[in-house]
């Protein structure tokens, strides 16, 4: 990689003893701003597409959100991409459907006014597809909107994405808050189906779900495989499960999204095994994890290895949630080269503003964080929290790892701790830096532990210049 290589250039050794930055760079915090931010986003290029309009009218579909309008979708969609593509158009209205599958040089257009209602019948998501969930690969039921190994695609438009998952998909996780009863429908038998199928290594061919009692939820926008691709002003509700989901996708565009859907798992979104990504001007209100940076988990993460890399994060706002920009928890093949400025996270009902979740079962290398200006109103735990502790902790034969996080220009009005970071006994976490952070209100004092090369640079706790946490 071009911009690894110039990474390397200005290397020096850290706590850790892997090479770092050189030292003041690394206390400027703006070296690696300078010199690889713009490499990444000057490769981050939206797609085009030709002038042809298609409207799903033209193929036979009705709008009242009563008649079924996929095959008409899909109709749509294939006459675009087999013409050399252009806009696939759903005009103002409520129109039902099914899984879309996106194609080549396709850009499906929610109008302003539009309504994209997705069906409560398991059965428009057959036939089950390539996908994963939570990091494992199964054959499963389609993403409602879902592309594989396609080129120049997108979402776009003004209107609404509604995946009905309040009315149906939600009961699926099995907790009564979501209107489940864990004796009757859950999603627990499946998972752990698949889980074992995983430690196994069974084919991805051979892990066959999508019946009616897997109870699996499929996640709303999943491209696989794809590069060149937009997802851009619609607004998206009552997702299934993970809201914005690419996978193994180079060159993504996520920009001016709308996402408010508080039900079980509903991230908003997660770039997994990805290269070269841009996420900005977004509103995410999830209720769970707004932004996860994610890259398999356990045996499939580290059979398929392949890192999140290169990812720009800018200019959103994050209300409720576990995390506001988080990395993990299924990070197995590694995260590396994100970079996030100009955010503002603010919530009572919003754990954590920058999170990273890992531990010994999962492993993988995390490195290279840069975050600067970012502005926090409140959160009810830590405001930066790295954890090793997370579910299976340190029972696990793979060394979790994060080094060089830096924090540049963070200020927090109210949290419960400014800081909780937490390594293992034999696996600290290395060099993290805070430098112009102030955080106001803090209840509770940071807990640090088994971390090496913590450093501080101008940093305030309650208006007070501390030297060490």
């Amino acid at each position: 990689m071009h911009d690894r290589r110039e990474f390397i250039k200005y290397l020096t050794v850290g706590a850790a003893g892997i090479a770092l930055f050189p030292s003041a760079a690394f206390a400027q915090a703006d070296g690696p701003w300078e010199l690889i931010y713009p490499e990444i986003l000057g490769r981050i290029r939206p797609p085009k597409f030709p002038k042809r309009t298609f409207a799903i009218t033209r193929f036979g579909a009705k709008a009242g959100g009563s008649v079924d309008c996929r095959e008409a979708i899909d109709r749509a969609v294939n006459a675009c991409s087999k013409a050399g593509g252009g806009r696939v158009v759903v005009p103002a209205g409520t129109w039902l459907t099914g899984a879309i599958r996106l194609r080549s040089n396709v850009d499906l257009h929610i109008s302003k006014g539009a309504t994209l209602k997705f069906s409560t019948d398991p059965r428009a998501y057959l036939p089950v597809v390539h996908t994963r969930w939570e990091g494992m690969e199964l054959m499963h039921l389609s993403p409602l909107i879902y592309a594989y190994e396609e080129t120049n695609i997108a979402v776009t438009g003004e209107g609404t994405l509604d995946g009905q998952g309040k009315a149906f998909f939600w009961k699926w996780h099995g907790n009564p808050r979501y209107g489940g009863d864990p004796n009757v429908i859950s999603q627990r038998d499946a998972r752990a189906r698949l889980y074992a199928m995983m430690d196994a290594n069974v084919p991805v061919e051979q892990r066959v779900f999508g019946s009616e009692r897997d109870y699996l939820r499929p996640q709303f926008i999943q491209p696989y495989k794809c590069k060149n691709v937009l997802i851009e002003g619609v607004t998206i509700v009552d997702s299934p499960m993970w809201e914005v989901h690419p996978v193994l996708c180079e060159n993504v565009t996520v920009r001016r999204l709308r996402i408010s859907s508080h039900g079980p798992n509903n991230d908003g979104c997660d770039p997994e095994s990805c290269r070269d990504v841009l996420i900005e001007d977004c509103y995410f209100d999830t209720g769970d994890d707004c932004i996860a940076i994610k890259a398999g988990r356990n045996n499939d993460g580290r059979r398929i290895n392949v890192p999140t890399e290169n990812v720009i994060i800018r200019n959103c706002t994050m209300k409720d949630g576990h995390g506001g920009i988080t990395i993990g928890s299924e990070i197995s093949g590694g995260v590396r080269n994100v970079f996030a400025e100009n955010c503002k996270l603010d919530s009572p009902d919003l754990w954590t503003a920058l999170r990273v979740k890992n531990n010994a079962s999962r492993g993988g290398r995390l490195e290279n964080f840069y975050f600067r200006n970012i502005t926090v109103g409140q959160v009810s735990r830590a405001v930066i929290e790295i954890d090793f502790n997370y579910e299976e902790g340190a029972k696990g034969e793979h060394t979790p790892v994060v080094r060089n996080y830096v924090v540049d220009g963070l200020t927090c009005e109210k949290g419960n701790r400014a800081v909780d970071l937490q390594g293992l006994d034999n696996a600290p976490i290395y060099d993290v830096l805070l430098s112009n952070c102030s955080f106001g209100e803090i209840e509770k004092e940071s807990i640090i532990k088994n971390v090496k090369g913590l450093r501080l640079n101008a940093v305030k706790i309650g208006g007070k210049v501390v030297d060490s946490l």
